[in-house]
């Protein structure tokens, strides 16, 4: 069985006992029912995992003792996926399938044709369930480098972002270059930009071409915005070593 991951702060890791509590320790004891001798292995999300046993399970808590620590290096080169804003809850769902398959860094987009728009207190409590999709997923997917959601970003960032990575990529559906046959960076920021339902504006793709973003086409299907960022991030992935 799956040795089930949760989240700790980065000086707790050090003991060689401690209490897990708060909503971690509640969703171990309470949710997950872990036992009295039971494995889990905790990290805070940035490398650093403790492989530890249950020595005590209280209502809400546990206290653990540490067996082994080691530290996980960050995953080269780093994939940053900016997600335009699809409708409904597709964007948790797309959120959770990238988290799952390993993508760094995603990044809302208020794209023209995005026909949700976060705005006001909707744009704080959108993000909030996106963040807390990632780092459920995570948990799932016993990832120790924690996936980041950024807040949301508009068409001029999503530019000066393209423009400082090493390798960026917009999934477009009159591109002639396929994304499998694109040279890819050994390190580094490889950014991928997928549109909302609607697709990327002719005047969205013109800024980020300007900052030097490629357009490719993913394959001879259309996909959906939700789905379209797992699948450029499982290409890119296998090209470049990281599966």
């Amino acid at each position: 069985m799956t040795v089930p991951v949760f989240l700790a702060d980065a000086a707790d890791l050090g003991r060689s006992e401690f209490v897990l509590g708060g909503a971690e320790g509640r969703h171990a004891a309470a949710v997950r029912r872990i036992r009295q001798g039971e494995r889990i292995d905790l990290t805070d999300g940035a490398g650093s995992v403790a492989e530890c046993v249950a020595l005590e399970v209280a209502k809400d808590s546990l206290r653990v003792e540490v067996l082994r620590r080691f530290e996980v290096p960050p995953p080269s080169p780093r994939l940053v996926v900016v997600q335009g804003l699809p409708k409904g809850d597709r964007g948790e769902l797309a959120v959770e399938m990238m988290t799952e398959a390993g993508v760094d860094v995603i990044v809302p987009w208020s794209a023209s044709r995005s026909v949700t728009q976060w705005k006001g207190e909707r744009a704080a409590k959108s993000l909030a369930k996106w963040q807390a999709t990632a780092r459920e997923a995570g948990k799932q997917a016993r990832r120790f480098h924690a996936a980041t959601v950024t807040p949301q970003h508009s068409t001029a960032q999503v530019a000066d972002l393209l423009a400082g990575a090493a390798l960026a990529l917009v999934l477009h559906e009159e591109a002639e270059e396929g994304l499998a046959t694109i040279e890819l960076p050994s390190a580094g920021d490889i950014v991928l930009v997928v549109g909302p339902e609607g697709g990327i504006a002719g005047d969205e793709l013109d800024r980020f071409t300007a900052a030097k973003a490629v357009p490719c086409l993913l394959g001879p299907t259309v996909l959906r915005t939700s789905t379209a960022g797992v699948a450029a991030a499982a290409v890119v992935q296998a090209r470049t070593g990281r599966w």
